[in-house]
């Protein structure tokens, strides 16, 4: 096979830009994540049954279906449901988002399970409103604990956002397929694209290293 890179190479600015956005829609992605796992996390531990069933049933819905099904609903079905116009961009974001959410729940879980009980009780004893509890002194040590998992879930998140092209965001892999429907050179501009995933996702990974090593360092 020959391979024409030379000719790709040129007209690779749509790609590049196409890789920015995969990473700021990544990034927000991650956020909206962090919010909704740290949301179920507090619904797990509250003391209705009902609330505690309902993460439970969501985390089941999540991990039992497609992403891409999951995207298609935010983006087709949730319009006629709720009366509200969403634009692929905010459908995107918030089915990668939730998708996230119910992993990072159990990620977080896992952070809480660490820590010591007597925490909880000299924090009660000292008559620490339970929000102060949360806020202050449990979900910090929850996240410093977590933090190479909820690094991974981020590399994760970008990985899920090709599946964002199916509804018409411009991201790397919507520039990929425009590009080689233009030079038709299919495989090295997937090629290339998976070159530029595997630094995304490779950057960050050291990125999280350097956090945690940097949160070590001040913790000691």
């Amino acid at each position: 096979m020959d391979l024409q890179f030379a000719m790709i190479i040129p007209k690779m600015g749509p790609m590049l830009w196409g890789a920015l956005y995969t990473v700021f829609v990544g990034f927000i992605a991650c956020g909206v994540g962090l919010v909704v796992g740290t949301g179920l996390l507090l619904m797990r531990n509250s003391h209705f049954w009902v609330i505690r069933k309902f993460v439970a049933l969501y985390g089941s819905f999540i991990r039992g279906t497609p992403a891409l099904v999951q995207i298609l609903i935010f983006y087709y079905a949730l319009a006629p449901m709720t009366g509200i116009n969403i634009d692929p961009f905010t459908a995107g974001i918030m089915a990668v988002g939730f998708n996230s959410g119910a992993y990072v729940a159990e990620i977080l879980r896992g952070g809480l399970s660490r820590i010591p009980l007597g925490q909880w009780e000299a924090a009660q004893a000292l008559g620490l409103p339970k929000h102060k509890i949360w806020l202050q002194i449990i979900l910090p040590q929850v996240y410093y604990s977590v933090i190479p998992l909820l690094v991974n879930e981020f590399t994760m998140v970008i990985k899920i956002t090709p599946l964002l092209s199916t509804i018409t965001l411009v991201e790397l892999t919507r520039a990929s397929q425009m590009l080689y429907n233009e030079t038709f050179r299919p495989v090295e501009v997937l090629l290339l694209a998976a070159a530029i995933y595997f630094v995304i996702c490779f950057s960050i990974s050291q990125l999280g290293e350097f956090l945690q090593r940097r949160s070590l360092k001040y913790r000691l």
